[in-house]
């Protein structure tokens, strides 16, 4: 499933809305704590944010990121 798929599930499902940003990020492949923080600061992206909080910017940025993956 890609970021774009699960941005998209996120917005009609409660419980995928509540999850973390950092745990989407860190659940794919090769993508560590370490990583994922680094992506969250480039898109500006708090480290408490959940995916049902991200603005469209944050979305379209993380989207962007891992299009092809």
């Amino acid at each position: 499933m890609s970021v774009a798929e699960v941005l998209n599930l996120a917005e009609d499902d409660r419980s995928l809305a509540k999850m973390q940003v950092v745990d989407l990020l860190e659940a794919i492949p090769r993508i560590g704590p370490v990583r994922a923080q680094a992506i969250m600061d480039e898109l500006e992206i708090a480290s408490s944010r959940r995916l049902r909080g991200l603005g469209e910017r944050q979305r379209r940025g993380l989207v962007e990121m891992f299009e092809g993956m």
